[in-house]
C-alpha cells in the first residue's frame, strides 16, 4: 500500500495534471476541484486494487489533498515558487504518510524495517514508482529546480521539450539500471546537437543546461536504485 499510495500521488497530481488543468486549478477553485476529483478517482482506484480496507484513508488522503490545493489558491506563502512547491508536496507526502500510519500499513515503531520489508515485497511497485517519477513528476521538479536555481522565480512551463525530455530520461534510467552507462550520453546527444545553436543565442542558455543537468541527474539516480535492487 505505500508504493500504492506514493504511485497513485504521482499518477493524480502530475500524470493526469495536463498543462489546461492545471493552469484552471491556478486561478479557480472549480479547477482545483476537479483536478482533486481526478486525484480521489486515482487514489481510490489503487487503494481498492490492493486492499478495499484502506479506502477511507483513501478518501482522507484525497479530502486533505483539496484542503491544501484550496489553501495554496486562496493564501500565496510569501517565499519563492520553487518554496511554494517544495511545501506543497511536503504537506501531500505528510498526509499520505499519515493515512498510512492510520491504515496499519506504517508502524512508527519499526518504520525503517518495514519500508525495507516493503520495498522487497513490492518491487513491481517501485518499479512503476520510478518510472512514473521520470515522466511528468520530473518535468515539474526540473522546471521548479532550473528556474529557481537559475533565476530565481517561476518556472515557465511552455515549450515543445516535454515529451522528448520524458523518453530520454526513461532510456537513460533503463541503460543505468542494465549497467549501460556509456549509452546515457548517448540519448541526450541529438537533442542537445540540434537545440544547442538555438538555446546559446538566447538569454535561457544557463536555464536550459540546468534543466539538462538536473532532468538527466534524476534518471541518472532513478536508474542506479533500479539497479541496486
Amino acid at each position: 500500500m505505500v508504493m500504492a499510495m506514493i504511485l497513485a500521488h504521482l499518477v493524480g497530481d502530475y500524470i493526469l495534471q495536463w498543462n489546461t488543468l492545471a493552469a484552471w486549478k491556478a486561478r479557480a477553485m472549480t479547477g482545483v476541484l476537479v483536478h482533486c476529483l481526478v486525484v480521489t478517482a486515482v487514489t481510490l482506484l489503487f487503494a481498492a486494487l490492493v486492499d478495499t480496507t484502506f479506502l477511507p484513508w483513501a478518501f482522507f488522503i484525497s479530502f486533505m489533498h483539496f484542503l491544501i490545493d484550496a489553501f495554496g489558491l486562496r493564501y500565496k506563502l510569501p517565499i519563492t515558487p520553487l518554496g511554494r512547491f517544495t511545501v506543497d508536496q511536503s504537506m501531500h507526502m505528510a498526509v499520505i504518510f499519515l493515512a498510512l500510519v492510520g491504515g496499519g500499513y506504517l508502524d512508527m515503531g519499526i518504520l525503517t524495517v518495514g519500508l525495507a520489508a516493503g520495498l522487497q515485497s513490492e518491487q513491481l511497485m517501485l518499479y512503476l514508482l520510478g518510472y512514473a517519477f521520470v515522466t511528468m513528476p520530473a518535468w515539474v521538479v526540473v522546471k521548479f529546480a532550473a528556474y529557481g536555481l537559475v533565476k530565481g522565480g517561476p518556472p515557465e512551463f511552455s515549450g515543445q521539450d516535454k515529451y522528448p525530455a520524458m523518453l530520454e530520461r526513461l532510456l537513460i534510467v533503463t541503460f543505468v539500471a542494465l549497467g549501460q552507462f556509456y549509452l546515457a550520453p548517448l540519448v541526450i546527444l541529438p537533442r542537445l546537437m540540434m537545440e544547442w545553436p538555438r538555446r546559446a543565442e538566447t538569454e535561457q542558455t544557463a536555464v536550459y543546461l540546468a534543466e539538462l543537468l538536473t532532468s538527466v541527474t534524476l534518471a541518472v539516480m532513478v536508474g542506479l536504485v533500479f539497479g541496486s535492487m
